[in-house]
C-alpha cells in the first residue's frame, strides 16, 4: 500500500492578492525563510511560498465571504519548525514585523513540550507555529513499531 509521505501544497483563497501577499512575505520569507514565485492558471494569478517540503499557495477568491473557522473547512493550518527557541524566535520576528502574533508559551493540555504562537492572515485564517514535540519525532522515528 502507498504511504503518505507530506503534504505537497496547500491553496489559500485571498480576498486581497496585495495585503495577503504583504502578509505571506512577512510570514514565510522573512520569518520563515521560504522561497517565492508567481503563475498563472486559468488566468488567475497565483503566488507561492514553498520550501524543500512543500509549497502554499495565494490565489484569488471569488466569493468575498469571510473565513469563518468553525464553518465547515480548514480550521487553523499549523506550521512546524524544530524548537522551541525556533518558535520563540518566530514569534519574535513576527512581531517585530508587525504581526499580530500571541506570545509563545507552552500548552500542556496539547502536550508537555507543546509550544506555540497564534496568528491571522488579512482574511482570518487562523495560523499556528509550533515545534518538533518528541511524541512526533518518536512517530517519525519509530513508525514501524508502533501499534
Amino acid at each position: 500500500m502507498p504511504e503518505l509521505t507530506g503534504i505537497d501544497h496547500i491553496y489559500i483563497a485571498v480576498s486581497d492578492m496585495a495585503a495577503s501577499e504583504a502578509f505571506y512575505d512577512k510570514l514565510m520569507l522573512t520569518v520563515l525563510s521560504c522561497r517565492k514565485n508567481t503563475f498563472t492558471i486559468g488566468g488567475d494569478p497565483h503566488i507561492q511560498y514553498f520550501n524543500r517540503y512543500f509549497g502554499y499557495v495565494l490565489r484569488p477568491a471569488r466569493s468575498q465571504a469571510t473565513h469563518d473557522p468553525y464553518s465547515p473547512g480548514l480550521h487553523h493550518f499549523c506550521l512546524r519548525v524544530d524548537t522551541v527557541e525556533d518558535v520563540l524566535e518566530c514569534a519574535r520576528l513576527l512581531q517585530a514585523s508587525g504581526i499580530n502574533a500571541s506570545e509563545p508559551h507552552q500548552h500542556d493540555e496539547y502536550a508537555p513540550d507543546y509550544w506555540a504562537t497564534f496568528f491571522s492572515d488579512p482574511d482570518g485564517l487562523r495560523l499556528e507555529i509550533t515545534n518538533y514535540r518528541q511524541e512526533r519525532r518518536d512517530r517519525h522515528d519509530h513508525w514501524e513499531s508502533l501499534s
